[in-house]
């Protein structure tokens, strides 16, 4: 397991805290119960119902596993004193794409609050990894399926 921490807001903690919730104390008791009722049908070899429900305990306690990890890493970051002068967590980042001369704003999140819709990325992101560290002025490249995205830093502000 790593020990790096991960960045996130109170807000993006206490969401994942109640998905963890969710998937612990609602999600797992409903496939315990499919898993008894489908060991009622009998002989497990043939079961297609315990195979599936077993299949989707599995599944559901990875993903458990894997927020138990982020909530464990978590650094929860007070955005009232992040500096402005470098992209950082927490930090809204407006970008002209020097290709197409579009500028775009992008919000660095933690997870449980990435939302792509409002550009709200994820700081481990490969647009997130490209503009980290990077200052008003400097330029940041991101590999893309189609080639290379250029973009140039214009504002970094609180977000």
């Amino acid at each position: 397991m790593s020990t790096d921490r991960i960045p996130m807001s109170k807000e993006g903690y206490e969401k994942l805290k109640a998905q963890l919730d969710k998937m612990k104390n609602e999600e797992m008791p409903r496939i315990a119960e499919q898993i008894a009722e489908a060991r009622s049908f009998g002989d497990l070899s043939e079961n297609a119902e315990f195979d599936a429900a077993v299949e989707a305990q599995g599944m559901l306690q990875a993903r458990i596993n894997d927020l138990q990890n982020k909530l464990g890493s978590a650094l929860i970051v007070d955005k009232s004193n992040l500096s402005t002068d470098r992209v950082a967590f927490g930090l809204k980042v407006r970008v002209i794409d020097l290709d197409i001369e579009e500028e775009e704003d992008f919000t660095m999140v933690g997870p449980g609050e990435e939302d792509y819709d409002q550009n709200k990325i994820l700081l481990s992101s490969p647009i997130g990894q490209a503009l980290l560290g990077k200052k008003i002025g400097e330029e940041a490249t991101v590999p893309i399926p189609r080639g290379v995205l250029r973009l140039k830093i214009l504002e970094i502000s609180v977000a």
